[in-house]
């Protein structure tokens, strides 16, 4: 990926706005992180995905999502959509039900109890965070409602493309102790969707790479403030020397029934 170097064009939250980009950009691609309305058709006809994240919302993002959405899907322009904090609020989960009612995503990821709410199944969100959903469920649920390959991250990611589950254990526990590891997971998504496709294998394997990250970086930090600079360091070093994954990807079939 990093001889391509593909333009990811982010419509993302402001919490965690910059380790999305340098996310992005260690993983070997390239960010903008362009919101304002009257840019984003414009943005999105240069990018090789676009990745849409609900953390912030207010009426001019939703503008925004909507028109960079229908832009990229004119385009053939691949989207991830990482419905954040959908659950908690009827105004977050109405969001999310109308961009995925009017904007064809190819894949989705969020926590379990995001991916169950889009699902229609029962869930507890709490802010944005989950406190409750059957993740691989939701994932084969979501995925042949939508019809778009639906992660569901957590200690163990499940992703679906609504025929096959698989399960995603490559991690570590810090990875939950910063704010936006999931919003970094779905800007990884992007960056394979972007050198690729966003099928079921892709998706896993952005993640398991992601998480082979976290396993790399961990060792090296003392605590949460250390490790995310460790992270990002240890997304650039895969990315540019992918040989150092071969046989780390746990990834395995999930039966369910």
């Amino acid at each position: 990926m990093a001889s391509e170097r593909p333009l990811i064009h982010h419509l993302t939250n402001y919490v965690t706005v910059n380790l999305v980009a340098n996310t992005t950009l260690c993983a070997g691609a390239l960010p903008v992180m362009a919101h304002a309305a009257d840019e984003v058709e414009e943005m999105v006809a240069h990018a090789s995905a676009l990745a849409i994240n609900m953390g912030t919302l207010d009426p001019p993002w939703i503008e925004a999502m909507l028109k960079a959405g229908k832009e990229a899907n004119r385009l053939g322009v691949p989207i991830v959509l990482d419905p954040v904090g959908a659950g908690a609020t009827p105004f977050r989960t109405n969001m999310a039900r109308r961009l995925l009612s009017e904007v064809e995503f190819s894949a989705i990821c969020g926590n379990a109890g995001e991916i169950a709410t889009i699902a229609g199944l029962e869930a507890e969100v709490r802010g944005v965070e989950s406190i409750g959903g059957d993740a691989r469920t939701a994932v084969m649920e979501a995925a042949k409602s939508i019809g778009a390959t639906v992660a569901a991250t957590g200690p163990t990611d499940f992703v679906s493309d609504g025929e096959r589950v698989v399960a995603v254990e490559n991690g570590h526990p810090l990875m939950g102790g910063i704010v936006g590891s999931g919003c970094a997971s779905t800007a990884a998504i992007a960056c394979f969707a972007a050198a690729g496709d966003a099928s079921l294998e892709t998706v896993s394997e952005a993640l398991a790479f992601f998480g082979c990250a976290g396993e790399d970086a961990a060792p090296h930090s003392d605590g949460p403030g250390t490790f995310e600079p460790r992270l990002l360091d240890a997304v650039a070093t895969l990315a540019a020397e992918p040989g150092l994954l071969e046989g780390r990807l746990r990834i395995s079939e999930v039966e369910i029934g």
